[in-house]
């Protein structure tokens, strides 16, 4: 009997600079360009001998979708946040499963990819629902602002003297619901899950799931996802090579290896801001606090391979 093969299991994070350019209109034509430069190096960490699933965000490309509901509410209804979540996952998945399925193929390598609309239970009682700091969809004057939390209820901030946004709360992940079907397809396919970091949803007394208005973090559910499938690496992609200290400042340090103690520590002297980098060092401590033999990574998408072949990257490890 020939023995199987036990591949490493990565669980990836993808940033918004793998969905989406900055350089471009933010076009559905213009993502799927993005998406299929991502998806290259993508389909290179499955070449490399790894099994993976990929988790994405969605803040840009929700936002559109509420917005557009917005303008046509007088010809149609206005869709719930939860649902332009949904449809976030099924468009941002499309493009990822097109694109990743024909760089596979590239290689002989004739692995299925399939989206799963995934929910993802949060608490009702979250403190960010009290505290919404998530912004979403476009930029307004304080004037139109006020007018939008008079006429529709939403909680407006102005966001770093650019204007202001409709915020909304980032609760913490607890359970993912589909977290079986996830396990389920884990042997023979690429799953492409917890798209925007999840369908946000609250579980009634009775049991049943209720959608909520808010933003799940992608990278703290990635976390989750990496350690209800056993995921060896948590790996985060984003836009830069290395997490460093003292950004942006004379004494910039790049970090290549980090320990839980040296990265608590660096926290609480309040090196990672808050918007940007703090959730994705949040999420690499929470996953090696769980599984202390294990690692996560932080690094760009165009140096991914490089990084679990451990020459670049920022490492999280217990020790």
């Amino acid at each position: 009997m020939k023995q199987k093969i036990i591949k490493p299991k990565v669980v990836i994070a993808l940033g918004g600079n793998a969905l989406q350019s900055g350089k471009q209109e933010p076009s559905a034509e213009a993502q799927l360009e993005v998406v299929k430069k991502t998806c290259e190096h993508i389909a290179q960490i499955s070449e490399s001998g790894y099994e993976i699933a990929v988790v994405h965000g969605n803040g840009p490309q929700v936002g559109r979708i509420m917005l557009a509901s917005e303008f046509a509410q007088e010809v149609t209804p206005m869709m719930p946040f939860d649902v332009c979540g949904a449809m976030s996952q099924g468009y941002i998945g499309y493009h990822i499963q097109q694109c990743l399925k024909y760089a596979l193929n590239k290689t002989n390598r004739h692995i299925p990819v399939v989206t799963v609309a995934t929910q993802v239970i949060v608490e009702k009682d979250d403190p960010a629902f009290k505290n919404p700091t998530k912004p979403i969809g476009a930029f307004y004057t304080e004037e139109e602002a006020r007018q939008l939390e008079s006429d529709k209820g939403y909680v407006m901030k102005e966001d770093a003297g650019r204007g202001w946004r409709r915020v909304v709360a980032s609760p913490l992940p607890r359970k993912i619901v589909e977290i079986d079907a996830v396990k389920q397809l884990w042997d023979s396919t690429i799953v492409i899950a917890c798209g925007g970091g999840g369908i946000p949803v609250i579980e009634k007394i009775d049991g049943t799931l209720e959608g909520v208005a808010a933003v799940i973090d992608k990278d703290f559910s990635a976390e989750l996802l990496a350690e209800q499938v056993d995921a060896d690496i948590l790996m985060i992609l984003t836009e830069v090579e290395n997490v460093a200290i003292n950004f942006g400042k004379p004494d910039e340090k790049k970090l290549e290896h980090v320990s839980l103690m040296e990265a608590a520590k660096y926290v609480e002297e309040g090196h990672f801001p808050a918007g940007s980098m703090f959730p994705k060092v949040e999420a690499a401590m929470k996953f090696v606090r769980a599984f202390p033999q294990k690692k996560a990574i932080i690094t760009s998408l165009d140096k991914a391979v490089e990084a679990l072949e451990g020459k670049t990257g920022t490492v999280f490890t217990f020790n």
